[in-house]
């Protein structure tokens, strides 16, 4: 029931995700406008506070970037790789590529220009929607917290903190840093969470994931 329960979660979320595709495709007034509000008052406060600014250019350029967060699925799937344990692996690294060719494939295809400001705090190349920085730590955070799941550590509720602190954070570094919109990121988010659902519960060589042993 809680594995129907998870990818109940994924296929709303990627039905949001569709959605929100098509509003922005289709230029929803509504949905522009929002992101139009959010991104100046942001970047009004970005300009005038050039400390906070470069704080969230390192977590955005370094802590948090795509391919930090690709480096740390890769040393998960390299250390799981060396424990026997190929299946879930081999999860990691396609929920990884899955992501990059998601981000890249929605870019190209939609091509909505990024923010332009006339005194910007920070850059970015290639077309805004979606966040790439929001769907790749979304895949990354979430594989790898499906990695713990059981047996349970006790760390695990700090894991998760990271993982929350570090999925919505880097989102918010990119609307703050002024490049790109609220949209974007949310889009970035859904996408994700249903890539993460995917890549753990599709059959793989006719082998689906183990179930989660139930509490009794």
């Amino acid at each position: 029931m809680r594995n129907d329960h998870f990818r109940w979660v994924g296929i709303g979320c990627a039905l949001l995700g569709a959605v929100l595709t098509a509003l922005v495709v289709a230029g929803w007034h509504p949905l522009l406008a929002l992101d139009e509000r959010v991104a100046r008052e942001l970047h009004a406060h970005a300009v005038v506070h050039s400390g906070v600014t470069r704080s969230m250019r390192v977590l955005s350029d370094w802590v948090w970037d795509p391919w930090a967060m690709r480096a740390l699925a890769a040393v998960a799937c390299s250390l799981l790789w060396w424990r026997g344990d190929r299946e879930r692996a081999v999860r990691v690294a396609l929920a990884a590529v899955a992501a990059t060719v998601v981000q890249q494939g929605l870019k190209a295809a939609v091509g909505r220009e990024r923010p332009v400001w006339s005194d910007p705090v920070d850059s970015a190349h290639f077309a805004a929607y979606p966040s790439g920085h929001a769907l790749t730590a979304t895949v990354v955070c979430g594989m790898l917290l499906w990695l713990i799941r059981t047996p349970r550590p006790t760390w695990a509720p700090a894991a998760w903190a990271v993982a929350a602190v570090s999925v919505l954070g880097v989102g918010f570094t990119r609307l703050y840093l002024g490049v790109h919109w609220l949209s974007d990121v949310v889009a970035g988010w859904l996408l994700g969470a249903a890539l993460v659902v995917l890549a753990t519960s599709v059959s793989i060589g006719g082998r689906r994931p183990a179930p989660r042993p139930q509490k009794h």
